[in-house]
């Protein structure tokens, strides 16, 4: 019995070793970059080409993420209405706050604050897939010019800010400006460097958005039923 415990944790143990070896093998290593005008100048860029003020100007975003997720966002006060299961809550970003419902029924005590804080990690994860592009001079952010095989990237890192500060991201964009792509590397995927797309983009009053981000294997993260005004 002993040695067949002893067999099972060697098999064990070389399951994970191989899974490490996969995950570091197929990981980037965080490029290098330099800041300074170069790196500020590719922003301006991007944001141009995405008409920053036009974003400025919204009201409200709505969308829906997959996974049951959705979002009514009022921009001009920063409140949003976050959906999920049977849950919804008010949220008050700033100031981790608001009002909570189960099945139309308000919660409190801790009930409301775990569901306070779910939402929070909600919005701030599903709603980056939708406005990083307009995120990157935010209080606490580094810019970077990286030289790719693409042409000038702008490597944008998080110091401060969102669920898992310290992540960072390299935009790929086109001869315009727009994103084509970004590469993270994020603290909650084991695969460092990993590319999405960022595609489809439409244009919602003025403003520019790329609601499909397609990323290996064809796995892919499609935001729905997107209006602004």
């Amino acid at each position: 019995m002993k040695k067949i415990l002893k067999i099972t944790a060697i098999v064990f143990a070389l399951i994970i070793a191989t899974i490490a070896l996969l995950l570091w093998s197929a990981s980037e290593p965080l490029p290098q970059g330099e800041t300074g005008p170069a790196a500020e100048a590719l922003a301006d860029k991007m944001l141009q080409a995405l008409n920053k003020p036009a974003y400025d100007s919204l009201e409200e975003l709505t969308w829906s993420f997959p996974r049951g997720h959705s979002f009514v966002w009022d921009k001009s006060v920063h409140q949003v209405k976050v959906q999920w299961a049977d849950f919804t809550v008010d949220l008050q970003p700033n100031r981790l706050d608001g009002v909570a419902y189960q099945n139309g029924e308000e919660l409190s005590g801790t009930s409301r604050d775990e569901a306070i804080q779910k939402a929070w990690a909600l919005f701030a994860n599903d709603s980056f897939w939708l406005v990083a592009p307009y995120k990157v001079r935010d209080p606490g952010t580094v810019r970077k010019l990286v030289e790719t095989n693409e042409g000038p990237a702008l490597l944008v890192t998080y110091s401060t800010g969102g669920v898992t500060p310290g992540d960072s991201y390299l935009w790929i964009l086109d001869e315009s400006g727009r994103p084509k792509a970004w590469k993270m590397w994020v603290s909650i995927l084991p695969i460092k460097g990993l590319e999405f797309s960022w595609e489809n983009w439409q244009q919602l009053e003025g403003a520019w958005f790329a609601p499909t981000h397609v990323g290996p294997a064809s796995l892919s993260v499609d935001l729905t039923n997107l209006q602004a005004r």
